[in-house]
């Protein structure tokens, strides 16, 4: 049966071809990416040494008044006047309060009178003593007499020193009728008011004056951590460096003035855990109020011979341990399990896993995998990458790779990155249809094809 060419007929002639040419097409590239991986990706790498790095602490602390007195009185009686401003400064001998005198004046004289009694006493015994001893030479009165006037003597003579001891008491008591400043400083208000009844050591002050310039700031720090940081300087671990104190005030601004640490007391809280350090702060304007929370930051000591690695080359596995890619010496990748102790500005302070001399892997991380081979290239301190710039190749365009090399990653970085590698002019590829599923399902890392 013949074919009678028809329009219709044509058509789907045309589509088959067209269809067949697609797939042709797209093996061709398909055939150029699995070449293309076969190259060797680029990993940015910086080299580790060993350094000294100061440990830089921030603990919370509360300011407290360098010199603080309850002002109570010391005689019982009524408040005659109030003679400061509250608020104002005062110093140390200043009159605040007047108590009556009148029964501490009268107190005053009777005493005295106690004084002038006792002395005339006194000397007449002195004399009776006296006249009883020249007439025992001669035999007229008897020995006895005369001891007896000798004792009467002594004690006329110590009854007028109590007398003379009452009068300083009594002077002393109508000298606290005028309650005076302790020490000097800032005095708050005042809790009772003119008239008010008072007594000698009561319970309640009468005010409280605040000496608040230097001030001190106790600085609370866990017994553990104390205690290893201890073991570290015995140790040879840490060194002794600065006792120099920076203050963060509550609403996060800095304190101007630097403080010094003066001392941590040998007693732990048994409640917090917690030592308590003092350090001392210069308050000429007088922001820093006692009670006042506040942050110190200090660098107490510093750790000898330590190997600081960027974040962007410290990742996490799938238990929390903290890994690492390294450039062995045939330029191959190589997984290690560090430990890092702290942050340290962009880095991690690592204790154990990395070496001095170590390439660790900075950059290009998505495209590296664990015993795969890798064209290693150098990252300089002076550049800085974008987040993004970590998980790709390794490039100082400034570009990001794409995002099927964020989705296909391996591994994840740490932090964001703060270098990027020198040299490189070429930008991070970008996935085409069909590298980009193999990118996402992590199975092979998407690349660039050699030609646009």
């Amino acid at each position: 049966m013949a074919l009678t060419s028809s329009p219709w007929t044509v058509a789907i002639v045309s589509l088959l071809l067209l269809s067949a040419c697609s797939r042709d097409a797209g093996g061709g590239r398909a055939d150029n990416g699995r070449g293309g991986d076969k190259k060797a990706p680029e990993a940015g790498y910086v080299v580790l040494q060993r350094e000294a790095v100061p440990l830089r602490l921030e603990l919370p602390g509360r300011t407290t008044a360098f010199e603080s007195s309850e002002v109570r009185p010391q005689v019982s009686g009524i408040i005659q006047q109030r003679l400061f401003t509250e608020g104002a400064t005062v110093h140390a001998g200043d009159v605040l309060y007047r108590i009556d005198p009148r029964i501490y004046q009268a107190a005053l004289s009777q005493a005295r009178a106690d004084l002038a009694s006792a002395t005339a006493t006194r000397d007449a015994a002195r004399t009776r003593a006296e006249r009883l001893g020249e007439l025992a030479k001669s035999g007229v009165v008897s020995r006895q007499d005369l001891l007896d006037a000798q004792a009467t003597a002594e004690a006329a003579a110590a009854a007028a020193e109590r007398a003379r001891a009452g009068i300083a008491t009594a002077e002393i008591n109508l000298k606290f009728t005028q309650v005076s400043a302790p020490i000097t400083g800032r005095i708050g208000r005042s809790v009772v008011t003119t008239g008010a009844l008072v007594s000698a050591g009561q319970a309640e002050p009468l005010t409280t004056i605040q000496r608040l310039d230097p001030i001190f700031v106790d600085i609370q720090q866990s017994s553990a951590a104390l205690l290893a940081f201890r073991r570290q300087v015995a140790g040879g671990g840490l060194a002794r460096t600065s006792t120099e104190v920076n203050l963060r005030l509550e609403d996060g601004s800095r304190y101007t003035h630097a403080g010094i640490l003066q001392f941590a007391e040998s007693v732990v809280d048994m409640n917090t855990g917690t030592v308590t350090v003092r350090a001392r702060f210069p308050n000429p304007e007088g922001w820093l109020l006692p009670g006042m929370y506040v942050r110190a930051e200090f660098s107490p000591v510093q750790a000898r011979d330590a190997i600081l690695a960027p974040q962007q080359g410290i990742s996490r596995d799938s238990k929390g341990n903290a890994t690492a890619l390294v450039i062995s010496a045939d330029s191959k990748a190589e997984l290690r399990t560090v430990v890092t102790e702290r942050t340290v500005g962009d880095k991690w302070l690592v204790s154990a896993g990395l070496q001095p001399g170590d390439r660790l892997i900075v950059e290009g991380l998505s495209r590296v995998q664990p015993g795969q081979t890798v064209r290693p290239v150098a990252v300089t301190a002076a550049a800085a990458p974008s987040p993004a710039d970590a998980a790709g190749a390794p490039t100082t365009s400034g570009a990001a790779p794409s995002p099927a090399d964020a989705a296909g990653a391996p591994r994840t970085s740490g932090a964001a990155p703060t270098s990027a590698a020198p040299g490189s002019a070429r930008p991070a590829p970008q996935p085409d249809a069909a590298a980009g599923p193999r990118a996402r399902g992590g199975t092979r890392p998407a690349t660039a094809a050699a030609s646009g």
